[in-house]
């Protein structure tokens, strides 16, 4: 240890950090500088992981993505940490400056060390705007569109701005490529910077004490402090770490340019500002987008000098517990209107596509056949695990049978299983000829590598694909490239067709395709709703 720091100086670096002075009223509301620093690192560290797997192209980003989230171990978790961790890296800063501005620990002396602060709340924001347009799904795609179009009524810079975002005509490869490059080239190193920044300023000039503190012994930052912080560190890292394990982080399909009927919506830390918008309209944009964000970063930068009086108790500091509370409030407010009046899609549909989706790809009638091994309470004696080892039930494990028996032999293995495996204790199962076809069309389906993805297909796409079955649908439409071509193929309706027009056209084709010899169909609103949403999710 004295070579090293005799070389280098690192040990009495280490010591002079962990055996600095500071006030003796420093304590637990001090824990969030600390707390915001370790965030940062986790989201530099899990933003490698994701780096290693992810290719920054528009299209094949989502597709890496989708990769990463199915095939890659822990790709999961990672996403959820990085996810959640912007969300808590907000939160975290906020309610550091917030702690900051109510102690008015940015007064004399320390005006460069809040200024520096500001910026680094605005880096933080620069993330989620840079970081939200990387998964390349359609919630991504238009609410980056609807930031470029803000970025562009701002005064005498807004058509360069728009130019430099990639974003004169629309969201595409340009765009793609130059936020990606501010999120991951620009960004870290210019957090990396003003953090070292901010914590040299915050040791030059000390931690602010409070009123009368000054004339108190002092402590030693290490062993009191150092356990407050660690021990907030720690109990961020569960937090966060609970949310990342139990909360799936949802991702859209991929992102469609000419989905018109997409309705945008910013993350939830932007919902107030995009709320804001909505009072100003016309010329007048101008003012929510640009001047009243402007004003606002303004005002917190010119804190220090605006507010130059003595040094009070905390509990004393009135107008400054007033304007965080009105904050707070005018923050809420915003944001909860932004969430109440979000108007509900129309021909989306809610679907995680962060999961394996093998099942879109199904035929209706293999989909189907879901329905009935679920009906039938098969999974009670066979397992579609798909792995080698032993199965869990008495049965084989249908995803993993080293010879696959033919529809016929299903069939009737289905009706006599005594007769085709000697000794089986299967009973009958009392389904018609072609509900038994639809049960082997579903079996023969099945292999090692997407029997979980099948066996956990959604129950309204199953009930949707029984229903159309059941109303031999396939007779003159067409899913996946399977039935009859007298009607329009189906895949593809949701760019097509409304749902309102897709449920007036169930109960009268003839009034809105004059001509139709569809018959009429009255389901009911369930029936109707999983059809619905069935049909939308299918590809073009």
């Amino acid at each position: 240890m004295s070579w090293l720091d005799h070389r280098t100086g690192i040990e009495t670096a280490i010591r002079n950090f962990l055996y600095e002075e500071i006030p003796d009223s420093s304590g637990w509301h001090q824990v969030f500088g600390s707390i915001a620093v370790f965030l940062f690192l986790v989201q530099a560290f899990t933003g490698a992981l994701l780096a290693f797997n992810y290719a920054p192209t528009p299209g094949d980003a989502y597709n890496s993505l989708r990769y990463i989230l199915t095939e890659v171990t822990g790709g999961r978790l990672i996403r959820g940490l990085h996810h959640w961790g912007a969300s808590m890296l907000i939160v975290v800063v906020v309610l550091h400056m917030t702690q900051v501005f109510l102690y008015g620990a940015y007064k004399k002396l320390r005006e460069a060390t809040w200024m520096v602060g500001v910026v680094l709340l605005l880096l933080t924001m620069a993330y989620g705007l840079t970081g939200y347009l990387l998964p390349w799904d359609n919630r991504a795609y238009w609410g980056t569109v609807v930031a470029t179009q803000i970025a562009s009524h701002m005064p005498l810079v807004g058509a360069y701005l728009s130019h430099l975002l990639g974003g004169d005509n629309a969201v595409g490869v340009v765009t793609f490529a130059r936020f990606y490059g501010l999120h991951v080239l620009l960004l870290p190193p210019a957090t990396g910077l003003l953090i070292a920044a901010h914590v040299y300023l915050v040791r030059k000039h000390g931690v602010a004490p409070a009123p009368g503190d000054e004339v108190k012994s002092r402590k030693k930052f290490y062993p009191g402090q150092a356990f407050k912080d660690t021990a907030a560190i720690f109990a961020a890292f569960v937090v966060l770490f609970a949310m990342a394990a139990a909360v799936r982080v949802p991702l859209d399909r991929l992102a469609d340019p000419t989905d018109a009927t997409y309705i945008p919506r910013p993350d939830w830390y932007f919902l107030f500002l995009f709320q804001t918008l909505k009072f100003f309209d016309g010329p007048l944009a101008v003012v929510g987008s640009v001047i009243l964000p402007s004003l606002a970063v303004l005002a917190l930068l010119l804190v220090p000098f605006i507010d130059r009086g003595q040094v009070l108790r905390v509990t004393r500091r009135t107008v400054a517990i007033g304007v965080v509370a009105l904050a707070l409030l005018g923050w809420t407010s915003l944001t909860v209107a932004a969430l109440v009046t979000t108007p509900k899609p129309d021909n989306t549909v809610a679907i995680d596509f962060s999961a394996p989706t093998d099942w879109i790809g199904l035929s209706p009638q293999e989909l189907a056949g879901i329905g009935y091994f679920r009906g039938e309470h098969c999974a009670s004696c066979h397992s579609l695990d798909g792995k080698p080892e032993a199965p869990s039930g008495p049965g084989p494990d249908l995803a993993n049978v080293p010879v696959k028996k033919s529809a016929a032999w299903m069939m009737e293995h289905f009706k006599h299983p005594a007769a085709m495996v000697p000794g089986s204790s299967m009973p009958a199962i009392q389904l018609n000829d072609a509900q038994l076809n639809t049960l082997a069309a579903f079996l023969l389906k099945l292999t090692p590598r997407n029997a979980g993805a099948l066996a956990g297909a959604p129950d309204f796409a199953v009930g949707a694909a029984l229903l159309y079955q059941t109303k031999n649908c396939g007779s003159c439409h067409q899913i996946n490239g399977v039935g009859m071509k007298i009607g329009p193929p189906l895949n593809g309706l949701a760019r097509r067709r409304t749902k309102t027009w897709v449920v007036r056209h169930f109960a009268n084709p003839e009034a809105l395709s004059p001509g139709s010899f569809m018959p009429p169909y009255r389901f009911s609103e369930r029936e109707t709703d999983e059809l619905v949403a069935y049909l939308f999710t299918l590809p073009d």
